[in-house]
This record gives C-alpha cells, sequence and structure tokens, in this order.
C-alpha cells in the first residue's frame, strides 16, 4: 500500500519494460520517444503493443538499435489531473540518419499497425541524450 502511495506522488509515473542492454543512456544516442496521449475514449493495448508492434519496430531497425523501451502511464503528478499519456514507447538508436532510413519504407506497415492496439494518434518526439 505504501508503495501505490509513493508512486502516486510522482511528477509522472510509469512501469518500465527494458529490452535490450541493462544500462544507462549513453551521451549521444538518439532516443526516440512515441507518446500516445490520453483522452476520453482513446484507448490502448498493451499487450499487443509489448508483444507485437514494438518487436516488429525493433526489427525493422537492426544493429542500431541500442535498446528499446516501454512505459505504461498510471497517473498524473499532480492530483486529481488526468492522466498525460496512456504509454509511450522510447527507441534508443546510435544514428539518427540510419533510424530513418530503416523506418522510411516501413512507415505504412508501421502506421497500418495502430489499430491493432489503439485508437490514439501518437506524439513523436526526436531528442539526443547529454547525460
Amino acid at each position: 500500500m505504501k508503495l501505490k502511495l509513493v508512486v502516486s506522488v510522482l511528477l509522472l509515473t510509469a512501469c518500465f519494460v527494458v529490452y535490450g542492454q541493462e544500462k544507462p543512456a549513453e551521451k549521444g544516442l538518439i532516443k526516440i520517444s512515441v507518446m500516445y496521449p490520453y483522452a476520453e475514449g482513446k484507448t490502448f493495448n498493451m499487450e499487443y503493443y509489448e508483444t507485437r508492434h514494438m518487436p516488429m519496430v525493433a526489427g525493422f531497425l537492426g544493429s542500431n538499435l541500442v535498446k528499446y523501451t516501454i512505459e505504461k502511464g498510471l497517473s498524473s503528478g499532480i492530483p486529481n489531473q488526468p492522466l498525460p499519456y496512456m504509454a509511450i514507447g522510447t527507441f534508443y538508436v546510435k544514428s539518427l540518419s540510419d533510424y530513418q532510413a530503416a523506418i522510411a519504407p516501413n512507415r505504412e506497415a508501421i502506421r497500418a499497425d495502430f489499430a491493432n492496439y489503439t485508437n490514439a494518434a501518437p506524439v513523436i518526439l526526436v531528442s539526443e541524450v547529454v547525460k
């Protein structure tokens, strides 16, 4: 019970599942965050996302992929405020240009698969790990 209370106090709480190397992200890696906003009527099938969608996309990335994570949103960090994101999938890659080259020919397959796990439009942020 205490653990649930502590978890709900965090600014953004998530359940982490890490695939690949079990070490912190290295400085200079490119991080692609695919965030699924929460909204009334939006749904998300975490089992499908974890077992089918993310492994499919990871397969497209090949040796450029260092690791990926899946986060399940639990609550907002502000009491009585809605959950900001239902889920966040993150890829850590060595090269942005290699990532883009791998995704481009598979973009339609990736987008077509959205209907299998969500009806929410993702927000994508590409960033560089600085520490």
